[in-house]
């Protein structure tokens, strides 16, 4: 049974070879190109041009000349740190850039991206045996506590390295398999929905399928401080439709609560989406399909916003009819962001499904 299933998969050992290249990749908010030239070298094999907007957004299009528009779109960027301030005891101190958890931080390992190249540093921590004697007043980590050391030990031996105000430091952890199907890593939010539309190109290049209409694959840059990016795109490609791909929670572990957040599950199928920037036309669409390919699909509802790309584009112009695809994730902006393989093949292939599904004339008037 086991053979079975894995004979059925739609990715590649080929296509899990480039996730763990890109995951392990660091692409911070504002500073994504490396990130970018990864994914364009993989996508350039199933897409007929690409081009780049001023801030670093990556565009791959099929059929660049038709006039009907639709757009599958991710977010490149990941959260990480500024460099704010280096002490005269060469200890770095640090702003956020995008939401990154300052309570996961104390003892991380992280890369500094300076002039000079990467440098590694620690997130420092007072060691429990100075705090034991002090249990009611042990300090929290906040961002205006915590601390990088990378083994200098004045202002002038950190500068030597090339580290700069406004150098980036993004975690170390990568790339892992866990048993049962799982994946682990930074950065799964949401460059697993890079992979995954590039993945959908891919598909469409292998089985030889002709769309009536222009095909723009799209890794947005600066979601994860104001969807950003999307909001330049949306403005400069004007699409007709746009599916967007993103993570939401697994509210299956502790700590959660499902009367607010929902209930959805890692394993379970891609989730969809009800809210205001939500077209409901193309949900139901995208629902049908679902049904038709028999893709287990979760449901969730988002109030004012969706927090994702999908505001940009259904916002954008005149309009346009926007669906969200979320992908189940665990653990949320930390370095451990678990997704189960089941769901990167059912979201790839809905997407790739929906794709199929529509044309030109899909009508997505609600008169």
């Amino acid at each position: 049974m086991a053979k079975d299933k894995k004979d059925k998969s739609i990715l590649t050992r080929d296509s899990y070879d480039f996730l763990r290249n890109y995951i392990n990749n660091p692409s911070p908010t504002g500073f994504e190109s490396s990130g970018q030239k990864l994914w364009i070298e993989y996508l350039k094999l199933y897409v007929d041009s690409f081009f780049t907007d001023p801030y670093g957004t990556a565009v791959g299009v099929i059929n660049p000349d038709a006039g009907f528009k639709v757009v599958i779109e991710a977010h490149a960027d990941e959260i990480s740190w500024f460099v704010n301030y280096i002490s005269a005891e060469g200890l770095i101190y640090l702003k956020r850039n995008g939401g990154v958890d300052h309570q996961i931080a104390p003892s991380k390992r992280v890369i500094i991206h300076g002039k000079k190249g990467p440098v590694k540093a620690v997130f420092g921590w007072p060691a429990i045996h100075t705090r034991i004697g002090n249990a009611d007043k042990e300090p929290s980590p906040k961002v205006d506590n915590l601390f990088l050391d990378c083994g200098a030990r004045n202002k002038k031996e950190i500068e030597a390295l090339g580290i700069h105000i406004g150098a980036v430091a993004t975690y170390e952890e990568g790339y892992e398999e866990l048993a049962y199907n799982y994946l682990i890593g930074r950065a799964f939010d949401n460059r697993i929905g890079g992979f995954m539309i590039a993945e959908v190109a891919r598909l469409l290049k292998q089985n030889k399928k002709k769309l009536p209409f222009g095909l723009y694959i799209v890794n947005a840059v600066q979601e994860e401080i104001g969807l950003r990016g999307a909001e330049m795109i949306a403005r400069r490609i004007k699409p007709d439709i746009a599916i967007v791909t993103d993570v939401t929670h697994d509210t299956s572990t502790p700590m959660i609560n499902k009367i607010i957040e929902g209930e959805c599950s890692c394993g379970k199928g891609p989730s969809l989406a009800y809210g205001p920037a939500v077209h409901n036309k193309l949900l139901t669409i995208v629902q049908n399909v679902a049904e038709k390919s028999k893709i287990p699909v979760q449901l969730r509802t988002v109030s004012r916003s969706t927090g994702t790309d999908t505001d940009s584009f259904a916002y954008a112009n005149d309009g346009c009819p926007s669906v969200l695809i979320s992908i189940p994730l665990r653990y949320m902006h930390t370095t451990v962001e678990m997704i189960h393989k089941d769901d990167i093949e059912n979201t790839v292939k809905l997407m790739y499904d929906t794709l199929l599904a529509l044309s030109p004339k899909t009508n997505l008037s609600y008169f």
